[in-house]
Formats: C-alpha cells, sequence, structure tokens
C-alpha cells in the first residue's frame, strides 16, 4: 500500500496516520458502551422490580404445565404487591367503663351532676311537669345510666349529635333527650336550654369522662339480636312472661309501686311509654330483655324467649303516638310500616293504637 493511500491531510497541515483514527474511534466506542452499561446496572439496581422478568419469560408460550404440578402465580406488579402485603383494616372497639359515683366532683359543677343523677333516677319527683307516666329515665338505662347493653346515658353524650331516621335530621343531646321526655315518659319536652336539660347533659358528660368520642365501644347502645329462628309469638311469650316477670311487673303488667314510689315500672297501659317511644319497637325491646332481664339475671332467657316476651308485651295497649295523624292506619303507614311495631294490627281482636 502507498504512503498516499494511508496518510491524510488535516485542515491545519497536520498529517495523521489512519491506524491512529481507528484506534482513537474504537476506544470511544469502548467508553461509550461502559459507560452507558454502568448507567443501566445502576438504574436495574434502584427499580429491580422494573427490570425483573416475567416468570413466564424463561419459559416457551402456550406450554401446559406437566401433570400433578401448579402453574407458577403470576408476579404481582409493584402496586398490587404493596396492596396485598398491607395488613386490612379493621375497626377496633374501645371498651369502657364510667366514673364511679363517688368520684364526683365538687363544687357548682359537681351540684349540677348531682342534680342530673336525681332527675335521671326519679324523674317523676325531680322534672314532674315534663312526665306523664310512671317511668324513670333508670327504667330503660339500668344502674344509674352506666350499665352496658341498657343504652347507657354516658354512650348518648359520645355518640350524638347523630342523624336520626325517627326525626329526619341530626339531632343533638339536647333534643334527643327531649324526645325522651315526649315518647318514653309520655310527657313534654323542656325547652334546650332548660335546667332539666342542662342537668342530664352534664350528668351525661361526666358519666363520659375519657370515653372515645364517635368511636365504637361495646355495649354503647341496646343488644342487637339476629332475627328468631321460629316468628315471635304471643302464646309463647305470655308464658315466659308468667313466668319470669310477673313477679316484678305484675300480672297485668303494671309493675310495683311502694310509699307513692314505683319500684318496678309499668309495660303497658297508661302509665306505660307510648307508641312512640324506641322501647316499642320488638327489636330494642329483645334485645334489652335477652341482655337484662329477669333483673340480675341477665342473659338467662333464650333469644327465642326474648323475642316472644318482647312481642306479648308489646301486643298491649298504651298511650298514643305523639305523632298520630287522622287515623291509626295513616299513622301505621308513616311511622310503623315495619314488621318491628305492632301498632295498627289487631290482637285479640282489638286494633292497637285504637279507643276501646
Amino acid at each position: 500500500m502507498s504512503e498516499k493511500s494511508i496518510l491524510r491531510t488535516t485542515p491545519s497541515g497536520l498529517r495523521v496516520n489512519g491506524l491512529t483514527i481507528f484506534a482513537a474511534v474504537l476506544l470511544v466506542l469502548l467508553l461509550v458502551l461502559l459507560v452507558g452499561g454502568n448507567l443501566a446496572f445502576n438504574r436495574m439496581s434502584r427499580q429491580p422490580e422494573k427490570f425483573a422478568r416475567s416468570p413466564s419469560a424463561s419459559a416457551p408460550a402456550n406450554v401446559a404445565p406437566a401433570p400433578g404440578t401448579a402453574s407458577p402465580p403470576a408476579a404481582p406488579d409493584s402496586a398490587q404487591a404493596q396492596k396485598a402485603a398491607a395488613p386490612a383494616a379493621t375497626v377496633t372497639t374501645i371498651a369502657f367503663a364510667p366514673p364511679p359515683e363517688d368520684a364526683m366532683p365538687e363544687g357548682q359543677y359537681g351540684d349540677v351532676v348531682r342534680r342530673g343523677e336525681q332527675i335521671f333516677m326519679e324523674t317523676s319527683k325531680y322534672a314532674g311537669r315534663f312526665v306523664g307516666n310512671n317511668l324513670s329515665c333508670v327504667n330503660c338505662h339500668l344502674d344509674a345510666g352506666r350499665k352496658p347493653n341498657s343504652a347507657p346515658l354516658w354512650a348518648s353524650f359520645i355518640h350524638y349529635p347523630a342523624y336520626r331516621a325517627k326525626t329526619g335530621q341530626v339531632d343533638t343531646l339536647a333534643s334527643r333527650i327531649q324526645g325522651c321526655f315526649e315518647y318514653s315518659m309520655n310527657g313534654k319536652a323542656p325547652a334546650a336550654d332548660d335546667e332539666v336539660i342542662t342537668a342530664l347533659q352534664t350528668y351525661a358528660f361526666w358519666l363520659a369522662k375519657g370515653a372515645p368520642v364517635g368511636t365504637p365501644v361495646p355495649g354503647s347502645g341496646y343488644k342487637k339480636l339476629q332475627k328468631p329462628a321460629q316468628p315471635a309469638d304471643y302464646a309463647r311469650g305470655e308464658k315466659v312472661y308468667a313466668q319470669n316477670c310477673a313477679l316484678c311487673h305484675g300480672v297485668d303488667g303494671q309493675g310495683q309501686r311502694s310509699a307513692d314510689k314505683q319500684v318496678f315500672p309499668p309495660l303497658w297501659g297508661p302509665k306505660s311509654y307510648n307508641w312512640g317511644a324506641g322501647m316499642h319497637q320488638m327489636g330494642n325491646a329483645a334485645g334489652f330483655i335477652q341482655a337484662n332481664m329477669p333483673l340480675g339475671l341477665g342473659g338467662s332467657l333464650s333469644e327465642q324467649d326474648a323475642w316472644d316476651v318482647a312481642m306479648f308485651m308489646n301486643s298491649h295497649e298504651r298511650p298514643q303516638d305523639p305523632r298520630f295523624a287522622v287515623s291509626v292506619a295513616a299513622t301505621r303507614k308513616k311511622y310503623h310500616d315495619s314488621d318491628d311495631s305492632m301498632y295498627g294490627l289487631t290482637v285479640n281482636g282489638h286494633v292497637l293504637g285504637s279507643p276501646r
């Protein structure tokens, strides 16, 4: 090869050997490959899941697994893997015990707390102008409003304000207590700023000291029972009542009084709760009965017995629903149209809710 074929002249007039140029180009290419490979390796080490091979990549497509072997599961992508690894969300419930009576505070605040307890325990005596029957708050909210599974008073403080289907609005604790006077006490609602409402709210607040607000707490309402295996039955309920309830509440359901004080409450009749009270609903009554009755022997009745005796109890006449409109049939259709209410149904030849 002649010197002319392997020599080049640069624009500056320098002569460069062709082999030298070839070697320089080769060196640059090697450097590019080394730098590029290093960058790719670093990316893979930072994001291994992005560059991982699919399990099926190493096996021919459309090949069935050998008999007796399981197909390998598809590898989840990163988001799916993280979701699967995350623990399932759970709703935690917190047990709560209200403060004992001997822990009541002193001073003017303590005076109002004590007043609230007095109203709660003997409602007719301390709030008689708002009461129309022989019941007290403690009859449905046992142990001075402390006992679980009897809609304890402390629970009302931590769960209100709340929307209620019964009123179709968000009720405050004050309006909820007003409803108790109107329905359970068959009376009239005190004004929201009346000293009776203030005292009961203050007592509820004190009982709820340390309770979690807006969080499910065991025993904060009435016990919820499953629907009974057999439909609730009047005749069976009558037997349960005679054996377990009549001793305290009387054969006639009118309870017992001593020295002009109601010792055991009436369960039906003119001095009991009216047709708008929550206890007239068989689900509420059955849950309360099964958890708490006979008094001191809660849980001794079967759930079927509780449903039967609740049906028997609420198949007797009681004061009219304050929301009565036009007729019993119209009132049932508007407020009681469910299998949870006996209002407007015929029992022993009488339409419940109608005058005798």
